[in-house]
């Protein structure tokens, strides 16, 4: 049966996957940097549709992020299995500006990719990217990138290679640099592979913006040397800038039980050829064809949108990742939310405290590295519309709750709720772009003391304009987006749930009863939202990256620290793929 599979696969902020096939499950494993919890999973069995199974590092003691810089934390996870065992390395980046990187390597271990992980077996620090090999003989390897902070040298020192020992948890003898690179530079993301007596090291390079790619080099014996593809890159989007997917770079390989080849890669779709791009760098997939015993992009090194599918049988999910409403009536929260830098736990947040309805406790402010109280979901494309309902109180300046759009803590929009000594309660929107902070209005817009406020963020044409709503009695509700030109599906209400005496029992809930929508402060350009916006460099040194992508989520902060809590009865986000 022909299939084709529609790149991106993992759309949205899923960067540097691995994939592993092991009988006829296949397995991608993606970088979540600063968020929790740790690793991304994700599963298929006919590589064009893909359900989130779940994280790996969802536990404190399998990944604590507490005060890791802005896309510091887990960085390019490598899936490997050897002997009934599975086996995640990755490194979690405690320092990455200016000439030294903090990136720790660890890996840990499960019967299975669903769990239960082992604790962390430390490996190394000398650079990041760890992957393992596991050979024919039985013998396991470790690789990553060298990283050299001395002045006038190359940072991207090389690939490194040292045995590790599964039994004893440690590694062996002395590492080794087995290959330094090509001419495009930033070596980095090492996976190898062994086929028909060659040794395949498949690699990143060309740096994490639009000149990356993938380049493959080949040995007879694992120590190398190592000679790459005279043909060059197997797969680079540099030199097309209208290609729909920019960036590509960073992947890695599987082989079908049919003998089909793919390569799994990061990529990006940028708002217009050359420009930012918010949503990140995600995941897609390439078919491979050997030729002079080399893998290479069918094709041509340009990655495409649509490609042809492997000979399986089609294996349909049932349920999307994420619903594009969530009424936070589960009584858990989704697997597809993330939180920053800690795991949800029941000191701030709650779905039985008031059930039906997320409780979020006040805690620190965005720009916070440690106590953040956010629960977020990615951003999937670039037309969205992001939408909640708040009940909030709080009784000073101090406490804020509201709607957020994402990127870093330097760099987001955020629809908020507080208090005014001299004018009430009232709506503003925070913008921090580049660390700088505003407030959009110079007076916070009034809102009633009672009742529950909708907050709306409605993202199109590169632009974020806020909106505010109030319960009316008798308003008309609003009919359903009309082509391009209205609103984002239906206006964000589920099948009425009806109370004893007959009222809808939650905001949204039920037939519209809600004023309009009201426009707050101009509209933001999505593009400060960006990888290319967070990264900044001063004096030859980068004090600045942005490697994660935008995320649309709901926030509390009680700067006061007497954990004031806010209410949210639902977040929906409806999406629309421009391009198709």
């Amino acid at each position: 049966m022909t299939t084709t599979i529609r790149n991106p696969v993992l759309r949205g902020f899923h960067p540097d996957p691995s994939i592993l096939r092991v009988g006829d499950d296949y397995y991608l494993a993606v970088s979540t940097f600063e968020w929790h919890p740790g690793v991304r999973l994700f599963h298929s069995r006919d590589l064009v549709r893909w359900r989130l199974l779940g994280s790996a590092l969802g536990e404190k003691r399998l990944l604590d992020l507490t005060g890791v810089p802005d896309s510091g934390g887990v960085w390019a996870p490598c899936l490997s299995y050897a002997d009934g065992v599975y086996y995640l390395a990755f490194t979690n980046v405690r320092s990455l500006a200016g000439a030294f990187k903090d990136t720790p390597n660890y890996v840990v271990t499960a019967p299975h990719p669903s769990g239960p992980w082992s604790d962390p077996v430390y490996l190394n620090s000398s650079g990041f990217d760890p992957s393992l090999f596991h050979d024919e003989d039985g013998r396991t390897w470790l690789l990553n990138m060298v990283w050299d902070h001395r002045s006038g040298r190359n940072p991207f020192h090389g690939i490194l290679l040292q045995e590790y020992s599964p039994r004893e948890r440690r590694l062996l003898g002395e590492p080794q640099i087995i290959f330094r690179g090509t001419e495009l530079g930033c070596t980095e993301g090492p996976h190898l592979y062994r086929k028909d007596g060659w040794y395949y090291l498949v690699i990143a390079e060309g740096g994490t913006g639009y000149a990356h790619a993938v380049t493959v080099a080949r040995s007879r014996t694992i120590e190398g040397p190592y000679e790459p593809d005279s043909a060059g890159p197997a797969l680079t989007s540099a030199g097309s800038p209208r290609a729909a997917l920019q960036k590509a770079g960073h992947g890695c390989l599987v082989e079908t039980q049919g003998g089909e080849w793919y390569l799994a890669h990061l990529c990006a779709r940028p708002l217009r050829p050359g420009a930012e791009c918010p949503l990140g760098r995600e995941t897609a997939l390439q078919r491979i064809a050997w030729a002079d015993g080399w893998p290479r992009v069918e094709g041509g090194p340009e990655p495409s949108a649509s490609v042809a599918g492997p000979a399986l049988e089609p294996h349909p999910w049932p349920e999307p990742e994420l619903p594009e409403l969530d009424g936070f009536d589960a009584g858990k929260l989704h697997a597809g939310y993330s939180t920053l830098r800690e795991p949800a736990d029941a000191s701030w947040l709650s779905l039985s405290e008031r059930p039906g309805w997320l409780r979020l406790r006040g805690r620190e402010s965005l720009q916070s590295h440690h106590r953040t109280s956010l629960v977020a979901r990615r951003l999937t494309e670039l037309e969205a519309q992001a939408e909640t309902w708040l009940e909030f109180s709080p009784r000073h300046f101090q406490q804020l709750a509201g709607l957020v759009l994402y990127y870093n803590s330097k760099n987001h929009y955020y629809l908020r709720v507080s208090r005014d000594e001299e004018r009430g309660l009232g709506v503003n929107v925070l913008a921090v772009a580049d660390g700088r902070y505003r407030e959009l209005l110079e007076q916070d817009v009034p809102i009633p003391e009672e009742g529950p406020v909708g907050l709306r963020a409605d993202i199109r044409g590169g632009q974020v304009q806020f909106q505010i709503r109030l319960p009316e009695e008798g308003a008309d509700d609003g009919a359903a987006w009309a082509a391009g030109d209205g609103e984002l599906g239906e206006a964000g209400k589920r099948p009425a749930r009806k109370t004893p005496d007959g009222e809808s029992g939650k905001p949204g809930d039920g037939p519209g009863r809600e004023a309009a929508w009201t426009p707050v402060g101009e509209a933001l350009p999505l593009a400060q939202l960006s990888d290319e916006r967070a990264t900044r460099e001063e004096g030859g040194f980068f004090t600045d990256w942005g490697f994660t992508g935008t995320f649309v989520g709901v926030c509390v902060q009680d700067l006061s620290g007497a954990g004031r809590t806010a209410d949210f009865a639902s977040l929906r986000l409806s999406v629309r793929d421009a391009t198709a």
